[in-house]
């Protein structure tokens, strides 16, 4: 993949995904089923489109929208290009098994950055949604930021551009570049200063995206620049070799006609059993004193619990007793 050039440097990327906005599931077997009609573009896709737009108009630069996927998306990627990007990048995977834009978040990563990196458009900050609908985990942006080497702020409720009208009802400090408003746990806000080159995530409601205008629109597909990405291959996971269990044992259903008879049964609350209790006792006779119990619960027959008994007794220099009663032996 040769990555495209940008005659403008310091341009303004926005990153969208190609993801299903109206996932279908097989009643039967629970699993996702494939449909061609219903795929596209995010809210927080098109907000992230049109803080780049407005982040273009405030900077004097151009605007890129880029997205990973299939060539099914080329249409909608125009569609949001002709809203004010210079133009669109549209990056097929070459692995197999990417048609619907499968490939993972570090996979995806890694090939924005090839295309965003000082090699290719070199832009100053992108922008991207916070989460996908897909998979929800919000973890590209973090990891394009790591590749490019760039401050990310990231799960942004609002962005302030300083002159130009706010997004969301963030203000600009006077010591940076922007100023954003992130989403934190217990209902918090946290206002953040973010510097001209760093990665942005936004969530949906920040700014709706502008209408395009006709003639844009209508040639929308001549914006888009198609790309191919080179195949890699698929990272070797060793495999785990633990300890053998052996496995669980085949237990007998508990007794009873009806759910608390089955209950008490696997409870064992209407069944006799001895009491605990404590005894104080020297080794020797405290291992007596366990072998009785395991006899008397059925573990240990007449037999062993004999053997066992006289074992204990000479080493204590005792006479035999016996398992049951606990009596010296005639």
């Amino acid at each position: 993949m040769n990555p495209p050039t940008s005659t403008d440097p310091g341009c303004v990327a926005a990153c969208v995904k190609w993801v299903d906005l109206s996932p279908e599931t097989d009643p039967t077997s629970g699993l996702p089923v494939p449909s061609a009609h219903s795929w596209g573009f995010s809210e927080a896709d098109r907000s992230a489109v049109e803080v780049a737009l407005r982040l273009a108009d405030d900077r004097g630069t151009d605007a890129v929208v880029v997205c990973v996927g299939p060539p099914d998306a080329q249409w909608a990627l125009g569609e949001l290009a002709a809203a004010g990007a210079a133009r669109a990048v549209l990056v097929t995977s070459g692995n197999p098994g990417d048609t619907r834009g499968g490939a993972s978040s570090g996979e995806t990563a890694r090939i924005l950055a090839d295309i965003l990196g000082p090699v290719g458009l070199d832009a100053d900050t992108v922008v991207c949604g916070d989460i996908s609908l897909d998979r929800g985990s919000g973890s590209v942006p973090a990891l394009l930021a790591h590749h490019l080497e760039l401050p990310q702020a990231l799960g942004l409720i609002s962005v302030d551009l300083g002159d130009r009208p706010r997004i969301g009802g963030a203000t600009r400090d006077a010591t940076t570049t922007l100023m954003g408003v992130r989403r934190l746990d217990g209902a918090r806000r946290e206002r953040v200063g973010i510097p001209a080159r760093a990665v942005m995530s936004v969530e949906g409601a920040v700014a709706p995206l502008r209408r395009a205008p006709l003639g844009r629109a209508v040639e929308a597909r001549r914006r888009v620049q198609r790309e191919s990405s080179p195949r890699r291959p698929e990272p070797v996971r060793p495999a785990r070799i633990l300890q053998w269990r052996p496995p669980p044992r085949s237990l007998p259903a508990p007794e009873g006609t009806d759910a608390f008879e089955r209950v008490v049964s696997l409870t064992g609350a209407l069944e006799e059993r001895t009491p605990p209790r404590v005894v104080e006792l020297a080794p020797p006779q405290a291992a007596a004193e366990i072998l009785r119990q395991l006899h008397r619960w059925g573990y240990l027959t007449d037999a062993g619990a004999a053997g066992a008994e006289a074992t204990a007794a000479k080493a204590t220099g005792s006479e035999p007793t016996d398992p049951v009663t606990a009596e010296p032996r005639p």
